[in-house]
């Protein structure tokens, strides 16, 4: 059975370790921040100029002037900072974040991200995307391995305007966790109840299967 959103989000907050600072991007990365466990101190960062950032609110909760840069209204923990958005990226530019989580519209077997624009689509901007993928070290994407024609979003090559060029290690799909290593694409766990098949079928780039694929724990 493919994962849900918020179980692709949950998954990825496995990822997370204790003393990470973390970049939240737009989409389903926002999420992991709702799953990250309680016994390790973790502190997100949203480009916008927040660190400290927490949980979406509860309903009845929420205040209009804290928000991601999603422009989704979030929460902030005990000792969080507000800054400008210059800050935010020096911060980012200087490699003081650990850990980038961003969506994807396609990425290629050599690590290459497609997250900002289609052709022919209205599109703000790219955002921070691009000094995100620059910079970081460290970059996981949340993604659903299709599209809702059923083609592959895992490719050989991408084929819409690049954000970053070879710097995307995993991924972790509403199929699979898979690795990008020496130019493919590793096949680490799947989702509890999808086939190794299936995730064949629906990878257009190449794949490395080795033994026995577990299926992902929650």
């Amino acid at each position: 059975m493919a994962l849900s959103k918020e179980q692709i989000a949950q998954r990825i907050a496995q990822e997370v370790k204790n003393g990470y600072y973390v970049n939240l991007g737009i989409g389903i990365p926002t999420l992991v921040a709702n799953f990250v466990r309680n016994d390790i101190e973790v502190e997100f960062q949203s480009e916008n100029g927040i660190l400290g950032m927490g949980p979406f609110p509860f309903e009845g909760e929420e205040d209009p002037d804290l928000i991601n840069a999603g422009k989704q209204t979030i929460t902030a923990l005990k000792g969080a900072s507000l800054f400008d958005s210059a800050t935010s990226f020096a911060m980012i530019r200087g490699q003081h974040v650990d850990l980038t989580i961003l969506g994807a519209m396609e990425v290629s077997q050599n690590g290459d991200i497609a997250n900002w624009k289609i052709p022919g689509k209205m599109v703000k901007g790219m955002g921070g995307a691009m000094d995100l993928v620059a910079s970081a070290e460290n970059i996981i994407v949340a993604m659903m391995h299709t599209n809702r024609a059923g083609e592959s979003k895992l490719l050989k090559t991408c084929s819409l305007p690049l954000t970053g060029v070879n710097c995307v290690k995993k991924i972790v799909s509403n199929l699979a966790v898979i690795e990008v290593i020496g130019g493919k694409f590793k096949l680490i766990e799947r989702a509890p109840g999808v086939s190794v098949s299936e995730i064949e079928a629906a990878t257009e780039g190449d794949l490395i299967i080795e033994g026995k694929i577990p299926e992902m724990k929650f």
